[in-house]
């Protein structure tokens, strides 16, 4: 059965629209080298942010339970500095998930979902560290079409 995702793909529609029209006159000073870290919210599990060469980290999120379900949730996140405090930034960019969850002892096949999501919130760094607020939005399109939210609270260090 189809749902239609049409407030999730509105909502999603406008917070791009107004989070891409905010000007980049500067960009959050993100510390150089790997972040790894943890989320606390849904999903939880592993942080990872890496750099690349343009404007945009990668950033990672995997989560699982050992018996029942793993998750990837996979970013570009774009930065940008909040007011005058270069170590205050918004964040936000276009990503990708997938996930497998075991359908149960007496199922012979796992169910696998994947979709597109965006991603938007707020970052501090403390010297090497970073601390998140984030909120997700996700639209399935493998295995039926849904919509669904989901964020946390991180924490990363930087090598």
């Amino acid at each position: 059965m189809v749902k239609t995702p049409s407030r999730f793909l509105l909502a999603g529609l406008l917070a791009a629209g107004i989070f891409f029209s905010i000007p980049n006159i500067a960009f959050a000073q993100r510390p150089d080298g790997v972040g790894i870290g943890i989320q606390l919210g849904r999903p939880s599990g592993l942080s990872l942010n890496l750099p690349t060469n343009g404007r945009a980290s990668i950033d990672l999120l995997a989560a699982w339970d050992l018996d029942d379900f793993f998750f990837l949730n996979g970013h570009a996140l774009f930065q940008q500095s909040i007011g005058s405090d270069p170590q205050l930034g918004l964040f936000y960019g276009p990503g990708a998930f997938i996930g497998v969850r075991d359908r149960g002892r007496w199922e012979f096949s796992d169910e696998v979902y994947a979709g597109i999501s965006g991603t938007i919130g707020l970052n501090y760094f403390i010297d090497r560290f970073e601390i998140y607020l984030r909120a997700t939005l996700r639209l399935q399109l493998i295995d039926e079409t849904d919509g669904g939210a989901g964020g946390g609270l991180g924490l990363r260090y930087f090598f």
